[in-house]
């Protein structure tokens, strides 16, 4: 008599299992998001499966810490150094990296664009499963790209995959995408919490044996975040993320996890007719401001990853006719403008609360460290007097419930980076006090918000 295969239940948001199911997660009290899942037996798993003995080709020992080699993995360029930083220096052979976007960010055409200069020099082995082959091919002959090096397969199978890339034996694999392949063993239909969870594992074990770098591309749901079960970026070395609106230029690339390299790094690209193309110096996209004053704009460095980047911040303050006024931010946090606008009417005597404050971050950049808290509060006050700041003046720091300026981390950095953009002043945390003369620019440190007030009446 057949045993009758276990099973388990799974939560489509955490990844948390349970052993019968029930309405409500407890691990992240989400609701209606546990289903059944079907387990299979390693033993059930291997039969039949050429390549089911990956997983125990090395013997496992047990090491000292002075018996392991500190000689670090040689990475290898993409050929586009915003990407290359993204990723922390390079591709790095034997890693799982996840990038994930909106429809039509342009995912599959950076991946097609660097699996067309990197197969010119190493085997590379781009697997489709949403597409035709004529379908990437037609994309390949519009962007100008050399078809001829660059190996094709379309394929789901997450085991006939990795079959024919041990014949084949490629030094990276795209996987497009992660949420169409599936393994037979799992009777789950794909795109499922059991097939993406099993299939990504099933590809990562195969990228650390192998020592091949894999890319698997990942939906994103309606708030952005990436499709499928939380487990899946865990078991992955990278995870980033290609961000921007169809009706924008620029895409931004910024890794949410990287096991090589810096968390929070940020690459920039330009939608163009023959690709994605990378921008040297984001600063500049961003600070395309008119010769006109106006008031309610202000410019700040941020620090994204290892370098810093100039970005305008712009605030309209208006009357408001509404028994509720409005409060919007756009790429700025909602919570963080509500507290820095009680901060200023407390440490600063000036009342907003008739007022509607819109404040935005130009470019589409966001903007998630606390740095921004003095640019965007002298931003407001400017829109509410009505007096526009210099355009050669730089802000950055820290706001406290106190109204004390607090400092901000690599303050050096970000104050020499606005010099070499050609910014004359700047407003800094009295603690982010250069070391030692900055050439053509006048650097005013502050300790409380009173003092920021004082050095605009003097402008």
């Amino acid at each position: 008599m057949a045993k009758a295969p276990k099973t388990a239940y799974v939560c489509n948001d955490c990844g948390a299992e349970f052993a019968r199911w029930q309405g409500q997660c407890s691990a992240c009290k989400s609701w209606n998001t546990i289903s059944e899942v079907r387990l299979v037996s390693a033993k059930s798993s291997s039969k039949g499966d050429r390549f089911s003995g990956y997983a125990g080709e090395t013997q496992a020992k047990i090491q000292t810490l002075a018996d392991i080699s500190l000689q670090q993995t040689p990475r290898f360029s993409s050929g586009f150094h915003e990407l290359d930083r993204v990723l922390g220096g390079g591709i790095v052979p034997g890693s799982a990296i996840l990038i994930g976007g909106h429809p039509g960010a342009g995912k599959s055409t950076l991946l097609l664009q660097v699996m067309c200069g990197l197969a010119q020099n190493m085997t590379a082995l781009y697997v489709t499963g949403e597409e035709s082959l004529q379908q990437v091919a037609m994309r390949a002959n519009r962007l100008g790209l050399p078809p001829d090096r660059l190996q094709m397969l379309s394929e789901t199978s997450v085991e006939q995959i990795c079959n024919l890339a041990d014949q084949l034996k490629p030094q990276i694999i795209v996987i497009d995408s992660i949420q169409v392949m599936h393994l037979a063993d799992i009777q789950s239909s794909p795109g499922s919490v059991a097939q993406v969870r099993e299939c990504a594992s099933f590809l990562t074990r195969y990228a650390k044996t192998r020592q091949v770098a894999i890319i698997m591309v990942g939906h994103v749901t309606k708030d952005g975040t990436l499709a499928g079960p939380k487990v899946l970026e865990h078991c992955i070395d990278c995870s980033i993320l290609l961000e921007g609106e169809s009706d924008n230029r620029y895409r931004t690339l910024r890794s949410h996890k990287n096991r090589f390299g810096a968390v929070n790094e940020l690459g920039v690209f330009a939608m163009t007719e023959q690709g994605l193309k990378e921008v040297k110096n984001p600063s500049a996209i961003f600070l395309s401001r008119g010769d006109e004053l106006t008031s309610g704009s202000s410019v700040m460095v941020l620090w994204e990853g290892t370098r810093p980047l100039l970005v305008e911040i712009q605030a309209l303050v208006d009357h408001s006719i509404l028994a509720n006024p409005r409060r919007v931010a756009v790429g700025l946090e909602q919570n963080r403008l509500a507290l820095l606008l009680a901060v200023l009417h407390r440490h600063g005597g000036l009342q907003m609360s008739d007022q509607d404050v819109f404040v935005n971050v130009v470019g589409g950049v966001k903007v998630t460290e606390t740095s921004a808290d003095l640019a965007l509060l002298l931003a407001l006050i400017s829109s509410f007097r009505n007096r526009p700041l210099p355009q050669d003046l730089v802000v950055f720091g820290e706001v406290g419930l106190a109204g004390e300026i607090r400092p901000v981390p690599s303050g050096q950095e970000r104050i020499y980076e606005a010099a070499k953009h050609g910014f004359k002043r700047a407003i800094v945390p009295f603690a982010n006090k250069p070391k030692s003369v900055v050439q053509n620019m006048q650097v005013f440190t502050v300790k409380k918000l009173a003092d920021a007030l004082s050095i605009l009446d003097n402008f």
